[in-house]
């Protein structure tokens, strides 16, 4: 791609240890981006424009004196709006939260800054994570790059997350998945969204929607990335029992796994939960095919449950969760929250206990239905979503269409990745989804990248030239 603000991490690292530019130099040029472009883009609550140089010159002397901490060293990255960092600004997208202050420091962040990394900024999200349309009333919605005249539906919850990443102010960012809330965006921005297993990724020292269905993931313009972003993020942390226990992750295993000669399982046209628009069936088959020309074997399959039907129990455990964390915040007429989210968790307080166990009970004999159907394959294969990105003022806040093919990840403790799938008549974006049962990212990364060589979808960057970019 010959706009340098559109190169993966991985180039971006290759450049900086061939000597090509600095760190300071990679990071000016994406706060330079985000001056220009938030004024329309509004993708960022908060910009660390002087901590992210300072950051920046520090990987720098690190590399002169020979120091280098790995494929993350020096490389900016953005933060959704809900990972703390002591003694900084941690709103969860609410303006009721505008003036909080982290008491503690997020697993994932330390992390981050252990490996070099240089963080941009804090991005917007819809309020308290909880919406898929991206919506926020109240902070505002960050404008989707790809239509600049209209505005349209960032997806949500970790809405600036990606449009920063799809309008090239970073080159990659952290979002949460609960239902969709990374592999939405990253349809709509016609990015890399992936949603790990649950556990892969502490959890420890980021705001919650929902404590059993949460998931910190990478949104990055290629696969690649988001596997380093894996390698850098995974493993056990004291600070969150669900990482205990877990398979390690080896970040380059997928680059070893052949790819001629595996089994793909396709959902079923007739098991789709909506109708799904032409462009994005189109895209759906096109995938089937590229795979078909890679030796992989497709096969279509009829699911052992409806889609809908786990969309549901996923919802219902995110209402539930969410009141028991928010219910106070959210009970306080005085407090400015926008209505939509007060009242899906407002939902959460009429679930009945017996209804919420259900629905966590039914999990496990879902989950293992789901893996004795994908013994035989390497990942199932649907669209991401039923649409491409609907303007702004088409939106049904009662509705959730967009988390059909996304919710069923999460209830069933699976990883799932979002692709560029191509674009509509109009030019929108739209996605494929890959999704494998849990501790199942090697071999989804694999498929995965694969495909997105196959089609180059992902090549495409939005015309920005409006805005100085």
């Amino acid at each position: 791609m010959a706009d340098p603000a559109f190169r993966s991490l991985a180039e971006l690292g290759r450049g900086l240890r061939e000597g090509a530019f600095s760190a300071r130099e990679i990071t000016a040029l994406y706060l330079g981006r985000i001056e220009r472009a938030e004024p329309r883009l509004n993708a960022f609550v908060e910009v660390y424009r002087e901590g992210a140089l300072a950051q920046a010159e520090a990987a720098d002397a690190l590399l002169r004196a020979g120091v280098d901490l790995g494929p993350l060293h020096g490389l900016p990255i953005a933060l959704k709006d809900l990972i703390e960092w002591q003694g900084r600004g941690c709103g969860a997208g609410s303006k009721s939260w505008e003036r909080r202050r982290s008491a503690t420091t997020a697993t994932v962040l330390r992390r981050l800054l252990a490996a070099g990394a240089v963080v941009l900024g804090r991005a917007h999200m819809v309020e308290f994570a909880f919406g898929g349309w991206g919506t926020n009333p109240l902070l505002g919605t960050p404008w989707n790059p790809w239509d600049l005249t209209t505005q349209r539906i960032p997806g949500g919850s970790s809405n600036g997350s990606g449009v920063a990443v799809g309008a090239g102010l970073a080159p990659a960012a952290l979002g949460s998945d609960t239902g969709g809330s990374v592999r939405i965006p990253a349809s709509v921005a016609s990015i890399v969204g992936l949603k790990p297993t649950y556990g892969r990724i502490s959890l420890a020292g980021c705001v919650p929607l929902s404590w059993s269905l949460d998931s910190i993931g990478p949104m990055t313009r290629t696969v690649e990335d988001a596997a380093i972003l894996l390698g850098a993020l995974a493993g056990p942390d004291p600070e969150d029992p669900a990482t205990a226990g877990l398979p390690a992750f080896d970040a380059d295993a997928w680059r070893r796994l052949p790819v001629a000669g595996r089994r793909i399982a396709v959902m079923d046209e007739a098991d789709f939960p909506l109708a799904v628009e032409p462009a994005c069936l189109a895209a759906f088959r096109e995938a089937q095919a590229a795979l078909r020309e890679l030796g992989v074997s497709v096969e279509t399959v009829r699911l052992p449950f409806r889609f809908d039907d786990l969309v549901e129990r996923n919802g219902l455990i995110i209402a539930a969760e969410a009141y028991a964390f928010h219910g106070e915040t959210i009970a306080d007429p005085a407090r400015p929250i926008g209505e939509a989210v007060r009242g899906r968790i407002l939902r959460g307080r009429s679930i009945p206990a017996p209804d919420y166990i259900a629905a966590l009970r039914g999990r496990s004999e879902e989950i293992a239905r789901f893996g004795e159907l994908m013994r035989p394959y390497d990942a199932l294969l649907t669209p991401t979503l039923p649409c491409a990105p609907v303007r702004l003022s088409e939106v049904d806040e009662a509705r959730a269409p967009l988390a059909a093919f996304t919710r069923p990840a999460n209830y069933l403790e699976a990883c799932a990745i979002s692709l560029p799938g191509g674009f509509d008549a109009a030019g929108l974006p739209v996605g494929i989804q890959l999704m494998a049962p849990g501790m199942g990212e090697d071999r989804l990364l694999a498929m995965a990248a694969a495909l997105e060589a196959a089609t180059g979808h992902g090549a495409r960057a939005p015309d920005l030239s409006p805005l100085g970019l």
